[in-house]
């Protein structure tokens, strides 16, 4: 099937299919970072090979959990664990570095803290922080934080989320009562380092969430910054829905003959999203959203933008066309004060906001239950994005829609994707919103001198080509010089005139 017929496309629209390799040289991380294997120069290899998850059978109390973890699993609803939760959860409680890899709405959130809660509430000499978990965005921050002490109920464990945005001195005042468990973002957790507030002299163990992330927008100095200043005795869990070179490189520098843990094999994408794309002219993408959303009458939707100030200028536009229910729609992006942001989560999480547009700010590790669609306004730059924000919705085996816009010209973004995922996207149409105007356009007027009849089988219509009478000339406008004298007036007057 030619691409251009599969996407709509012209001959003409530039879009070239990327052959395989070329894709895959994209995803390959930084050159020069890696060998032919995929391990990093410079380290000792490091076996990527996944391990075959052993069948499962039986529910938490298999995993070797307390009585005290069983019971807050059960008032917390959790019955069965998912398969990278009955994966990791075991090799973690043995005390093993882990690097966990799974698509995203998996359960990786309680992987993790589960063994961390585990650990904690063993007796320990020590009064400073036993465990630190490191995540990309303050939103994933709040989050880890609530599931731990969800899960702690019952418990003395207490956890504390340090993160950018908020005031710093009422985290230091969280801080000084000594919690188990520290949540939060590398920038805001160095800060407090560098003010002696937390102390890992006594860390037993350090997860890293979200790991890929982390590491595209620029983390990277500031993880290694911190995973130096702890003790090399603590035990590491990293947890990422893909490991690019960088990943393993920081795997094989800071963990100790980890076990890699790959629930992800067969599918990056999750199996019960129903993914389809729009090619339609950038022009027209506003309203083409409005169609849909009328369409889809979804129970709550994000709409993701590349950019803040294009996600302000589709909220300011929905809001308007959506006055009665303006209260229903929202924005959030990085350059929103903390207590905005915060809020906006806590309604969306509550359900009183249905439409939320957003950056990728919320494309990782955000679990909302009653999200049914994602709509890409704009094509994400990467391809792991795209994975992350349609997994925000079809969370824990229930199902959902991802749209995607494509402009005529984006068609080579579109086809990484699906080679990256493995899976085409079905093109969908709403009427009037094609890309390119297929109606038969009209025959060119024809130029007929009087008393002339048209050429036979032409109906009126002549060649573009074919010359044509000239319309006489309009009688020249006089010049001012003209109608002022040959002479030029004083300056004076010539300002007046």
């Amino acid at each position: 099937m030619a691409v251009e017929q599969r996407y709509g496309l012209p001959e003409d629209a530039g879009r070239p299919v990327a052959a395989p390799a070329a894709v895959a040289d994209a995803h390959a991380g930084t050159p020069g970072e890696s060998r032919a294997d995929g391990t990093p120069t410079g380290s000792r290899p490091l076996d990527l090979r996944p391990e075959e998850p052993a069948p499962f059978v039986g529910g938490f109390a298999a995993l070797g959990l307390s009585a005290a973890t069983l019971s807050a699993l059960e008032k917390a609803g959790y019955t069965q664990p998912t398969p990278v939760q009955a994966g990791l959860i075991p090799r973690a409680l043995t005390g093993a570095d882990v690097m966990g890899q799974a698509r995203t709405g998996t359960g990786k959130t309680a992987a993790f803290v589960l063994p961390i809660l585990e650990r904690v509430s063993q007796p320990h000499s020590g009064s400073g922080t036993r465990a630190l978990v490191l995540v990309p965005t303050r939103e994933l921050a709040v989050q880890v934080r609530d599931e731990f002490e969800k899960l702690a109920q019952g418990s003395r464990i207490h956890c504390v989320a340090v993160y950018g945005g908020k005031p710093i001195r009422g985290q230091i005042d969280k801080l000084v009562k000594h919690p188990a468990v520290v949540v939060g973002t590398p920038g805001r957790v160095l800060d407090h380092l560098s003010r002696g507030t937390i102390q890992l002299g006594g860390l037993e163990i350090v997860t890293l969430d979200e790991a890929d992330r982390m590491l595209d927008i620029g983390f990277r100095p500031d993880i290694e910054k911190i995973l130096r200043r702890c003790p090399d005795s603590r035990q590491t869990l990293l947890l990422s829905a893909t490991v690019p070179p960088p990943v393993a490189k920081l795997a094989t520098r800071y963990m100790r003959d980890p076990e890699i843990l790959d629930f992800s094999t067969r599918e990056i994408s999750v199996e019960t999203i129903e993914q389809r794309y729009f090619t339609v002219d950038p022009t027209r993408k506003f309203d083409l959203l409005e169609r849909l959303i009328e369409r889809e009458n979804p129970r709550q939707v994000i709409v993701f933008c590349r950019t803040k100030r294009g996600t302000d200028k589709i909220y300011e536009r929905l809001t308007k066309k959506r006055s009665r229910h303006a209260d229903e729609v929202a924005c959030i992006h990085g350059d929103l004060a903390q207590n905005v942001r915060d809020r906006v989560m806590k309604q969306f999480r509550e359900g009183t906001i249905k439409l939320l547009v957003a950056t990728d700010v919320v494309g990782r590790g955000i679990d909302v239950s009653t999200l049914s669609h994602i709509i890409n306004y704009d094509i994400p730059e990467f391809c792991d994005d795209y994975v992350h924000r349609v997994g925000r919705t079809g969370r824990m085996g229930r199902e959902g829609v991802a749209y995607t816009f494509v402009a005529p010209d984006e068609g080579p973004q579109l086809t990484r994707i699906e080679m990256r995922i493995e899976r085409l996207l079905k093109r969908d149409e709403i009427e009037g919103f094609e890309a390119f105007d297929r109606r038969p356009k009209p025959a060119p007027i024809q130029h007929l001198s009087p008393g002339s009849a048209p050429a036979p089988g032409t109906d009126g219509a002549t060649d573009l080509a074919a010359p044509f009478e000239e319309a006489p000339a309009a009688p020249k406008k006089p010049s001012s010089a003209a109608l002022l004298g040959k002479g030029r007036a004083p300056k004076r007057f010539r300002r007046a005139l």
